[in-house]
């Protein structure tokens, strides 16, 4: 039997227009802000490799340089036990296996990743890929457990909203290596920043070291991400931009003396902003779990020293550390009580190692350069970086001006207002603001659209 369903004209008529709206809308890539589905997987590129011999573990990074962010996969031979010491409000996936206290190894990967929460779902996904190539099955006793945490670095660090998912995170497993380590602008560090307490803004990285004496093994991983800034042993600060009133080789005692004395100023305005500094030890020695709990307590403690201040109502530090248990501990008392108080004051060290080997190269502040050549109109347009970030270009008298016109700021290109740009180069390709300025931003016409910044941490745009 045939049913007939009929419809009001009127109501037709509707239908048949959100069908056409619906239709015109998925035409246009508005409505899905930031579609990944063409991005591809950078692996194991950019900041320098450090070496080491462990093969009980592989470590894969891959970007998309599209935002720039990434992602940082610690894959092990052997399930290992793993706990973690938490300092703030993490973003963090599958680890209340870590709190259950059990002697049993569980933990097959830790993941380390950009894109704030977004980018949790490279931690499942590694897991997933575990499952797909057949590594781990779903079998009792063989699920595979991938544990991780993000750092936030999105905002105003960059001009989209591009973050790590599940593609990237399976290439960077499946492309993982033994031995090796990419410190600086690599990874889940590709875009991390510190000091934005105190304006410094410096990038910052991942950073890895390695320690190995006898029997014993350490490797000490972070991505380093803080609010605070980045110090090394002598009280030095190690990335950032200095602010025009503060005196040359400040030390970090210089600058909380500062920032102590400016309390009530404008020159103490502080911004809320979202940091995070995750790490991951690793021993080989094999540990209960209450000793290795307090290994990591010790080592995450230790790290404020490095990282000033450290912990901070808008940081959210996570450190995972892990035992493979590859070698036992002394049997005579005195042996292992002294391989129980040392073992966790070596790691810290080695930890702050890895801390102060996170920094790429600063980006140079652009310096204008006088011409009485007219300035190329053939820039003027708008520059579409996002679905929230438009710059518009336009000449008038021989010389260029930049806004943005969009939700956001364009790094200090502002909201309904021109700037002027200058020229930094003899071919009048690539310009600055004229504003004195504290960070680098450089606009750069070289290719068929504009990019803002180029090098490491450009940000990309298709001319409208």
């Amino acid at each position: 039997m045939q049913i007939k369903i009929g419809l009001p004209k009127h109501l037709i008529g509707v239908i048949a227009s959100s069908v056409f709206m619906m239709n015109a809308i998925a035409a246009t890539d508005d409505v899905i802000p930031n579609d990944q589905s063409s991005l591809k997987p950078i692996v194991n590129s950019g900041g320098k490799e450090i070496k080491f011999n462990w093969p009980m573990f592989k470590i894969g990074t891959a970007e998309y340089k599209e935002g720039p962010t990434g992602v940082t996969v610690f894959s092990f031979n052997n399930k290992v036990h793993a706990v973690m010491d938490v300092r703030g409000e993490p973003g963090i996936a599958n680890t209340e296996w870590l709190r259950l206290g059990r002697d049993t190894p569980v933990v097959d990967a830790v993941v380390l990743s950009g894109g704030s929460i977004y980018g949790l779902e490279s931690t499942t996904a590694v897991a997933s890929a575990m499952k797909d190539d057949q590594y781990r099955t779903g079998t009792i006793g063989d699920v595979a457990l991938s544990t991780g945490a993000i750092i936030y670095d999105l905002g105003d660090r960059r001009l989209n909203e591009v973050v790590p998912d599940k593609k990237l995170a399976q290439a960077a497993y499946r492309n993982a290596k033994e031995g090796i380590f990419r410190v600086g602008s690599a990874g889940a560090g590709r875009s991390a920043k510190s000091g934005g307490l105190f304006g410094l803004n410096g990038y910052s990285g991942q950073g890895g070291a390695f320690y190995e004496k006898g029997n014993l093994k350490i490797a000490a991983f972070a991505v380093v991400n803080p609010l605070g800034a980045v110090v090394d042993r002598d009280g030095n600060i190690q990335t950032g931009y200095s602010h025009s009133s503060w005196p040359p080789n400040l030390k970090i005692a210089d600058l909380l003396r500062i920032t102590k004395n400016a309390w009530g100023t404008k020159d103490n305005e502080v911004r809320q902003t979202q940091n995070t500094t995750i790490s991951l030890i690793i021993v080989n020695q094999k540990l209960p779990n209450a000793d290795l709990q307090r290994l990591a307590t010790q080592v995450h403690t230790s790290m404020s020293r490095a990282l000033q201040p450290f912990a901070t109502q808008w940081d959210g530090d996570v450190l995972f550390a892990v035992s493979t248990d590859e070698v036992d501990l002394p049997t005579a008392k005195a042996e292992r009580e002294k391989t129980m108080a040392l073992l966790p004051v070596i790691a810290s060290e080695v930890m702050w190692d890895a801390l102060l080997s996170a920094a790429p190269e600063q980006p140079a502040l652009p310096i204008p350069i006088k011409t009485d050549k007219v300035l190329p109109a053939k820039y003027a347009g708008k520059y579409r970086f996002s679905r929230f970030v438009t710059v518009e270009i336009t000449a008038k008298d021989g010389k260029l001006y930049a806004r943005a016109t969009g939700e956001r700021n364009a790094f200090a290109i502002p909201k309904g207002r021109s700037v002027e740009l200058l020229p930094i180069n003899e071919n009048l390709t690539q310009f600055t603001l004229n504003e004195s300025a504290r960070y680098p931003l450089v606009l750069d016409f070289t290719g068929d659209s504009l990019v803002i910044n180029p090098g490491l941490w450009a940000q990309m745009s298709e001319k409208r």
